[in-house]
């Protein structure tokens, strides 16, 4: 009685066009966005904090990440170590100092060719400003960050 000949198209269709919606909503969901959606590639080439666009996205690391043009997105992809945030979207000195803070994309340094994220305006002075002691601790600290899964 309930064979596969006597389900009805109306029925199918709608289901199948709900569960190919529901996994690519899925899928656009399954990483965080990272650095809250600003281009990791930007502080290298442009010298300032660039929000990135959806058309421009990358998965790694389990995030996405989003890219102000096509070439950031390519140079990342070549080498995403070298581009994304020392201590993830963490406050390097809030890490030195043995706490665990959100940074802000807003304030950054570029040290040693390395990326760093501050969650207040006077981070990356205070970090600038004692470097090599702030990096150890903060680097002393890195199991603070919260794991991944």
């Amino acid at each position: 009685m309930f064979g596969a000949m006597s389900v009805s198209r109306r029925f199918v269709i709608p289901v199948a066009f709900c569960v190919l919606l529901c996994g690519s909503a899925v899928a656009l969901d399954e990483f965080p966005l990272a650095i809250k959606g600003y281009d990791p590639v930007a502080y290298f080439t442009m010298q300032r904090a660039t929000p990135g666009v959806a058309q421009f996205e990358y998965e790694w690391d389990e995030h996405r990440w989003q890219f102000a043009n096509a070439k950031h997105r390519d140079l990342f992809k070549a080498d995403p170590v070298r581009y994304a945030p020392q201590f993830e979207a963490f406050c390097a000195v809030s890490l030195a100092r043995g706490e665990v803070h959100e940074a802000s994309p807003e304030y950054w340094l570029i040290i040693d060719d390395k990326l760093y994220l501050f969650g207040k305006a006077i981070g990356p002075e205070l970090f600038r400003k004692d470097y090599k002691a702030m990096l150890e601790q903060a680097n002393h600290n890195r199991g603070l960050l919260p794991t991944k899964h």
